[in-house]
């Protein structure tokens, strides 16, 4: 099991850099909530920072490993994610989203995890009926204290594939 933390202020506007360390305590990745322009940042303000949502996940050299945005067209909200290591692209959308309590998947087009998103427990990332990630939130001293895990089992390796659509989806959600 591969443990990562990471501490993000309560602010969901926050758009400095949120470093990811892995338990040596070795950054690994960063985080970061980008706006495409001043127009999108201001507009997002008067969505309750939920509409124009995107964040970058780079490695600590700086370069791009994942980006993921929110989609919202039709009365259907979805996340589209991007890893530039493997240049896969990723759907994160709700399903059964009329039924009342809709699930959380996440597809390559190949495989499709489940997300189990809770609100102040672990998150769980289920594939093939077993856990391969999980996520979860603290809240202490003002401030989200994040720690992630990733099973040796779980098809995806990549941290920042996980942290993009945990910020994305869990952080901020819908």
């Amino acid at each position: 099991m591969h443990t990562f933390q990471y501490t993000h202020p309560k602010q969901i506007d926050f758009t400095d850099d949120i470093p990811i360390k892995n338990n040596a305590g070795e950054i690994v990745a960063i985080s970061k909530r980008i706006y495409d322009n001043p127009l999108k940042k201001t507009m997002d303000r008067l969505f309750d920072y939920r509409y124009f949502l995107k964040y970058h996940i780079y490695n600590p050299s700086g370069d791009l490993l994942f980006t993921v945005k929110k989609i919202s067209r039709k009365g259907r909200l979805w996340y589209e994610g991007h890893d530039t290591t493997n240049n896969k692209q990723y759907i994160i959308s709700y399903e059964n989203w009329r039924l009342g309590v809709p699930e959380l998947y996440i597809t390559d087009g190949n495989k499709k995890i489940q997300l189990n998103k809770e609100m102040e427990d672990w998150s769980q990332f289920i594939f093939d009926n077993e856990v391969i990630a999980q996520w979860k939130a603290d809240f202490v001293n003002d401030q989200f204290q994040m720690t992630f895990t990733i099973d040796e089992k779980s098809p995806i390796q990549n941290v920042a594939v996980f942290i993009g659509i945990c910020q994305a989806a869990l952080f901020v959600g819908a």
